[in-house]
């Protein structure tokens, strides 16, 4: 089946399983196991995994556009998908042959995952990461605690970044494995359901063989996980963007004041236009991403880092557009709008805050070659 088609039908599944669920679960702060189970059964948290290992084998593009849609819906359930994705990439760039045909079908086939990065004084000053995978003959010890690990409260495995003799690796740890405790972050002020969680990792035996990429350099290793997390959180943004657009847009036509629609009033008008102005550029910006990710150019870091900081300001400053059209009618906890607001500013924050992209988007600009 085309991937178009396939994902036409899962647009249609994600209608069906989340309705008007989505705000009781911001709530709750838990997104029920039937609908993670029902979607990562069915290879869609992780769309890109190639067909070789029972994924759809998606284009960036396609997948891109399906992340949007999941986000415009709930940004909870879009951050497990972030996460189940980051997940299957870095196993397939770091792992064996044998590692991807261990790994990748789980993925693909109902087991949920996380990625484990930050540390309480590791967060985007990753070089300080004391998180440890020792070797030991045929088996590693991993001793360490992460913090704010999306969708670790759900995860069957997490992969876990550490120190590795003189460099770095990853390791993929069961949750369910002796020493390893996952505490979830309470009360979270964005993306509430998004099952963040700290994870401690006391002495955790495994066998050699669940290590990734063993002696990489830990900033090259980092790099290669956290591309999949920006283009896919930028997306995501674009999906935040249409949701607010959205509900704005149709809020101004049918709210009256002073004897006409809110959006007959230029001021209104104006949040508008910013409002489809932000949701375009960060449309445009996506894709450039994702064609150089479907292309191989070597342009495809840079791409993914500027979409997503383009995408995180944009949808933060169209949700802060969105709440001064609606009003008091977006202070209700839990409306579309009010749920964007909080989600928005946390995606300024995660896979690289907005001052680490600059900081990338300026190294950058000034190796460039002039004119």
């Amino acid at each position: 089946m085309p991937e178009t088609e396939t994902l036409t039908g899962a647009r249609e599944l994600i209608d069906d399983l989340v309705g008007d669920r989505a705000a009781e679960w911001d709530r709750a702060g838990l997104i029920p196991d039937d609908v993670l189970r029902t979607l990562a059964t069915r290879g869609l948290l992780c769309a890109g995994v190639p067909e070789t290992f029972g994924g759809l084998g998606t284009s960036s593009a396609a997948n891109g556009e399906f992340t949007a849609y999941v986000g415009s819906r709930c940004s909870s359930l879009r951050s497990v998908m972030t996460s189940q994705g980051m997940a299957a990439w870095t196993i397939q760039r770091l792992g064996s042959p044998r590692q991807h045909a261990e790994y990748l079908p789980q993925l693909a086939g109902g087991k949920l995952a996380a990625v484990a990065f930050s540390e309480a004084e590791a967060g985007s000053d990753l070089s300080a990461m004391t998180t440890t995978i020792e070797p030991d003959g045929d088996t590693v010890t991993v001793r360490g605690q992460k913090v704010w690990t999306t969708a670790a409260h759900y995860a069957d495995m997490i992969v876990v970044v550490g120190r590795y003799g003189s460099g770095a690796a990853a390791v993929v740890v069961p949750a369910s494995a002796p020493g390893v405790t996952v505490s979830r972050v309470p009360q979270p002020s964005g993306c509430r359901a998004a099952g963040h969680a700290d994870v401690r990792l006391d002495d955790v035996r495994l066998p050699a063989s669940a290590v990734l990429g063993g002696g990489q350099p830990l900033m090259l290793l980092v790099t290669t996980a956290l591309a999949y997390g920006r283009i896919s959180v930028a997306w995501g943004c674009v999906g935040i963007l249409r949701a607010c657009l959205d509900a704005a847009r149709e809020h101004a036509r049918t709210r009256k004041q002073f004897g006409k629609p809110l959006a007959g009033h230029q001021l209104v008008g104006r949040h508008l236009a910013n409002l489809l102005t932000a949701e375009q550029i960060a449309t445009r910006v996506c894709e450039h991403a994702s064609r150089c990710w479907d292309d191989g150019s070597p342009e495809m870091v840079v791409a993914t880092v500027l979409a997503k900081q383009v995408g995180a300001l944009q949808a933060a400053q169209g949700a802060a557009a969105a709440v001064q059209v609606l009003g008091s009618a977006a202070a209700h906890e839990g409306h579309v709008v009010e749920r964007a607001y909080r989600d928005a500013k946390l995606m300024e924050l995660i896979e690289g805050s907005t001052e680490i992209c600059q900081l990338i988007l300026a190294d950058h600009a000034v190796s460039m070659p002039g004119l």
